[in-house]
Order: C-alpha cells, then structure tokens, then sequence
C-alpha cells in the first residue's frame, strides 16, 4: 500500500513561515488550504532538481513570486469555471487557485510530458477534486468546452487568443498575468480579434511588499465557438446524414454539376466561403441547403430557419467541392431564365450577349457585366449554363444579381441588328461610338464569329506577343470603355 504524502521542513522553513507571507499579501486561507499549498511548496522543491521544474530558488521569491501572484486573480476577477491553465508548467497558477478557490474546476494543459507526470503527482498527494490535467499543447484543434482562460506563460496574447479559438465558450473570459509593459501587444491582439473578443480588464498590480509589477488582463469573447455553433445549429435546422453514393439525395446533387441538371431541377451549387456568405445575406429564401464534410463548419447563426443541413463523408463532399474550396456549399433554388423577345431592337443601353462554352467564361463575363451596369444578358444556344459551379464560382456569385435571358443560337442572329461584335480582324474599338441601344457581342472561344457577323466588327489590339485575347477579357474591357462612355 501507497504511503501517504507527507510534506516536511524546506531548507529551515516551515508551514508558518510561508503562512506569514501569504498573510502579509492579504490572502488568508484556512489551515487545511495552508497545509495543501506547503505540501505542493515540498513536492516542488522534491522534484524541481531532478524535472527543472521552476528557476526560483529562494523561499520568499517562492512564495511570493509563485504562490502569492498565482491567487491574486482569483481576488481581482471572479473565475470562471471551467478553467484551462494553458502552459501551467509545474503547476501555476492553476494548483493555487485550485487550493485558494476550491470550487473552481481547473485544467492544468502542459504539452511537457515529465511535467504532466508531476501535475499528476500533486494532484494525487494533495487529494485534490475537480482538476484533471491535459498533456498536449492547446491549439484551435482543442475544442473541450471551458467557461475561462488563465495563462502566466510568455507567449503573446495574440498567439494565446489564437490558440483557444476552438475551447473558449461564448462570454468566456481570457485572463493573462503579464508584465507591465505589454501595451502593444494588448493593442495588437485587440486589432486581430476585434470581432471576437472584448478588452474587460487592463489593471496595473503589484505582489505586494515586493517591487514585482504586474498587468491583469482580460479579454470576454463575444462569439461562439466551432462546437458551440454546431450546437445551435443541429437544434435549429433539420440534419440529413449523406454516406452512400446510393443515396438519392446524393444523385441529384451529383446531377447540378452538369447543366442538364441544373436546368431540370433549377438548382446550383454554389462555392466559396465569402459567395455563401454574401448569396444568404441577400437571397435567404433562394437557400435550401447548407453542405458541409461531416458535422463540422455548421451554417451560420444568420442562416435562414428553413435551411437543411447536408452532412457528407468527407468522400461524398469532394465529389461536389469541383471548385476545391475545402469549405461547405450551398444549395440555392436559381431563378427561371426568361426568353428573349427583343430580335428586333434593344433596351437602352448595352444588351450582351454571351455564346461562351466555358462556364467559367460565361461566370467571369456576367461578374463584368454587372460590375459595369448592364442591364439585360442575352445566354444564346452555344452558352454554358450561367449556374454551372464553375461558372457561379467564377462569377463571384454575381450571377444572382443579372437580369438572364434565353436567346437563340449565334448563328441565327441577323446581321441587320444594331449589335458591335468583338472580333480579333476588326477595327479599333478607340474608334467605335457606343448607340444609345446596342447588344455587345463576342465570339465563341476559338471559332470567334459567324462569317456573317464580322463585316463590321471591332477589336481590341494587342502586341504581337500575343495572337488574342481572352474572350470574356475582351468582353470586359469593351463593357469597361463603354460605361466611361458616358452613353450607359
């Protein structure tokens, strides 16, 4: 059987000795409190030789340096529970205010193993309940629930804030013992995180009857963690697991990355963290559902109640991130594309129309077009679907935003339109006056115009590095010129 611990005299010292000086910091604990921290003070000084546990040798420095800082939080802040000490060490200041404040949950994270062991010891000598030790660094991967933060350890608030991102609940606090000259690096972590946490407490201390400075400072989160929002969101949209390639539902999803799909069923996927993000905000009831791999990147707390959440393999998601954006999808219903009517004359202003096979061609000339204020585009026969992924994503989304239109094929168009056509043989376009109601027209990629369109084209002259342009490059440069035109 395991003899019990029993702490004894340090290098002369006693019980009462350290008990005077915790007393003259005006901290008072009851004897059974007194008698704990003592027997950590003997268990460090036991095993400091051998594990390099702590540089501070002498017994006041000890006690005040250690014991003594380590519980003043605990006075000028109410601790939350659960606590993460991150970089604990040997211990602080985590063991302390776990003896000072006995109601406190405490973690005690420490990534050195021989150190982990000693934490382990303790913890066993002093019979304490309630704590638990995590041997391994904390990173943003660390997503067990803590209600507070505490960390003596020199690594800057930045990198801390960083390093909890996955942990910290909502209103959590992220208190740090530093120097007293950290003014800057407060600043910088207050810039970084501006939308994640708040500066409650910048307080200047000082362990008292000792010169030692010291800065409480402390930071409330104002948002939510991953596991947090993954939480409200699996108790606010309905969850449909997706695992199998068999799934049906995963059959038609798997069709809208072809254009067929995407016309028989009149929905898109779209890609792209900041294209979701924007396509929600303005178009909510166009959301259907919100794909993510696996349970995690949960929809947004602004996400409309009526959105489902599709939870892929991670497999199953690839299959459907073509664009390879590694962040979740979103499932929209797209808008009917009416028919064009208007052979026989154009609105005011530029009217485009697009035959692009590419559909990233076709998303990169729609981005143009409303970027410069066209009003109608014209998708003839030759075109790929405007809502092709490739085509949404490369459009930036601005393809929810354009006024489409189903036209006829190039080759049917009359000559006799007031159409300026975009052809690498024509004339300057410097040289071109914009009409008051025209349709702009590039060539199809490669083949370029019909035969009978070319007669009185333009063209965008480039060096003769280069044999011609892009297509829906040219397209943008024509549609730039013409909003300086001054004739939108």
């Amino acid at each position: 059987m395991k003899k019990p611990f029993k702490p004894r005299n340090t290098k002369g010292h006693t019980q009462a000795d350290m008990a005077a000086l915790i007393e003259g910091a005006g901290i008072f604990l009851s004897d059974a409190q007194l008698y704990q921290l003592w027997s950590y003070h003997t268990l460090l000084r036991r095993y400091n030789s051998e594990l390099n546990l702590t540089r501070i040798h002498n017994f006041t420095n000890m006690v005040q340096k250690l014991y003594v800082d380590s519980i003043l939080p605990g006075q000028m802040v109410k601790l939350p529970s659960p606590l993460l000490d991150i970089g604990t060490g040997p211990g602080m200041p985590g063991i302390p205010l776990k003896i000072a404040f006995p109601d406190l949950e405490i973690i005690l994270a420490e990534s050195r193993q021989h150190r982990a062991e000693f934490l382990k010891t303790v913890i066993e000598a002093l019979t304490l309940e309630n704590i638990s030790v995590v041997g391994r660094g904390i990173t943003p991967k660390f997503e067990q629930p803590v209600a507070g933060v505490i960390t003596r350890a020199v690594e800057s608030i930045e990198k801390t804030l960083a390093r909890i991102n996955g942990c910290l609940a909502e209103d959590g606090l992220a208190v740090f013992m530093k120097g007293p000259a950290c003014d800057e690096e407060i600043s910088v972590a207050g810039n970084r995180f501006s939308r994640s946490y708040a500066l409650l407490k910048n307080n200047d201390y000082q362990i008292p009857h000792t010169p030692h400075r010291r800065r409480l400072v402390v930071f409330r989160r104002i948002d939510a963690p991953k596991w947090e929002k993954e939480k409200r969101a699996m108790s606010k949209h309905v969850i449909r697991k997706i695992e199998s390639e068999q799934n049906d539902t995963f059959k038609e999803l798997k069709k809208l990355l072809t254009s067929r799909g995407i016309k028989k069923q009149e929905r898109a996927l779209v890609a792209g963290a900041k294209q979701v993000r924007e396509i929600m905000r303005d178009f909510p009831d166009r959301c259907d559902a919100w794909l993510s791999e696996g349970s995690h990147q949960a929809p947004p707390e602004e996400a409309p109640d009526t959105l489902s959440w599709y939870q892929l393999s991670p497999k199953l998601f690839q299959e459907l991130d073509v664009n390879g954006t590694q962040s979740p999808l979103l499932l929209v219903t797209t808008p009917r594309v009416g028919k064009w009517q208007r052979y026989d004359c154009f609105p005011e202003g530029c009217t485009l129309l697009v035959p692009f096979q590419d559909p990233e061609n076709v998303g990169a000339v729609i981005r143009s077009a409303v970027a410069f204020g066209v009003k109608s585009i014209v998708l003839l026969t030759e075109s790929a679907h405007p809502y092709h992924p490739k085509a949404v994503r490369a459009s930036g989304g601005s393809v929810l935003y354009a006024n489409l239109y189903q036209g006829p094929s190039i080759l049917e168009l009359p000559d006799d339109l007031p159409i300026i056509a975009l052809s690498g043989e024509g004339k300057d376009i410097a040289e071109c006056a914009f009409p008051e109601a025209f349709g702009l027209l590039p060539g199809v990629e490669g083949t370029g115009l019909p035969e009978h369109l070319r007669a009185n084209s333009v063209a965008i002259p480039v060096s003769d590095a280069v044999e011609s342009l892009n297509a829906a490059t040219a397209a943008g440069i024509a549609l730039y010129l013409w909003s300086r035109s001054g004739r939108k």
